[in-house]
């Protein structure tokens, strides 16, 4: 895949957060003048389509937060459909498909952030509720309804001072990435290049790796090739991509180096490698939040709400994972996505 998670999102989302304001139950034209928006629905009425830009292990626990969404509100379905095979044209053919089977409210993770909000705008002008989920646009416009996402920049920042802690605060440190031609990459580097300014030299970001997150066999190729070249220079790498975190998690453990290795996400590999302490931590997104919190609020939504502010950027959370944390971190997750569920009826949404 191309550019994937750790998941897109600018930073604007402070300011946006803090500019949260009451709005009427109304759209606007662009003349400025007020239109009615789609008739409400019945959640027996709301048919929720969540549309991932492709197959990623990412999304996975999207298909049991679907289910378990559909029971929970009472919707008429909730549908997981990775069938884009990160192509947008592709992706927004999906969309068509799904909107003429008669589904009528969308999650989506744009496989373009440069060219997704066309695809937003015109789910909304035909009445249809949409979140930019684990994903915002490139830019500073959102044509959705919202992005609920990982704050890509600040995760990568927790990430990198995870990795510099654990190199004792000095050393050689290579970061492995995704797209570099993805915006949400350079929000990456531009977080761990922030961490590393931070330590007055004391580390040196020696080698930034990207577009090695198409595959795990690439990932792996590009980590061997790394360790080959470089093995003996490196003190800590720090991944913000999932395959290069599981690779170089394997890769580290089995040439027997010391290095200190910082994932992302929860794969088994890289639990198993803070278990035994192989890998010192790992900082976790929360891709079952933004799959029951993006359903709750696009049933909301459906159901005549309005965003008090459209396109609002939400932070769905990032975690730092280590030893001490192994047990108990999907609690945290878990109240975070409680947190979010009433913030949406509390901030985000405007309900008659």
């Amino acid at each position: 895949m191309n550019g994937r998670p750790l998941v897109r999102l600018g930073g604007l989302a402070a300011a946006l957060l803090l500019a949260v304001t009451a709005t009427a139950g109304c759209t606007r034209k662009s003349d400025g003048t007020a239109q009615a928006g789609p008739a409400a629905r019945t959640p027996g009425q709301v048919k929720i389509a969540l549309v991932p830009g492709g197959a990623h292990p990412y999304f996975q626990p999207w298909k049991d937060a679907a289910a378990k969404a559909k029971a929970e509100l009472g919707v008429g379905d909730v549908t997981f459909n990775e069938t884009s095979d990160w192509d947008q044209t592709k992706q927004n053919d999906v969309l068509k498909s799904l909107a003429a089977q008669g589904y009528n409210a969308f999650g989506v993770f744009g496989v373009s952030p440069e060219n997704i909000n066309a695809t937003f705008e015109d789910l909304r002008k035909q009445g249809f509720p949409v979140a930019s989920l684990a994903s915002c646009p490139a830019g500073d416009v959102d044509k959705a309804d919202f992005c609920l996402s990982t704050d890509v920049q600040l995760a990568a920042y927790k990430a990198a001072q995870a990795a510099i802690e654990a190199m004792g605060g000095q050393g050689d440190l290579v970061h492995l990435t995704g797209n570099k031609v993805d915006s949400n990459t350079q929000r990456r580097i531009a977080g761990v290049q922030k961490a590393v300014d931070e330590t007055g030299g004391n580390v040196k970001l020696l080698q930034t790796v990207t577009d090695v997150d198409k595959d795990l066999q690439t990932a792996q190729k590009a980590v061997a090739d790394l360790l080959a070249a470089k093995g003996d220079r490196i003190q800590g790498i720090v991944n913000t991509a999932y395959n290069p975190a599981v690779a170089s998690a394997e890769g580290v453990k089995r040439a027997k180096l010391p290095i200190k290795v910082v994932a992302i996400d929860d794969d088994k590999t890289i639990l198993a490698g803070i278990a035994d302490g192989s890998v010192a931590a790992t900082v976790l997104q929360n891709p079952v939040g933004q799959a029951s919190v993006g359903s709750y609020a696009l049933t909301k939504l459906a159901g005549g709400c309005t965003m008090a502010q459209p396109g609002v950027i939400v932070d769905s959370g990032s975690f730092v994972v280590t030893k001490a944390d192994i047990d108990t971190y999907d609690t945290d997750r878990q109240a975070r996505t409680d947190e979010l569920k009433k913030a949406f009826d509390s901030q985000y949404l405007s309900c008659k």
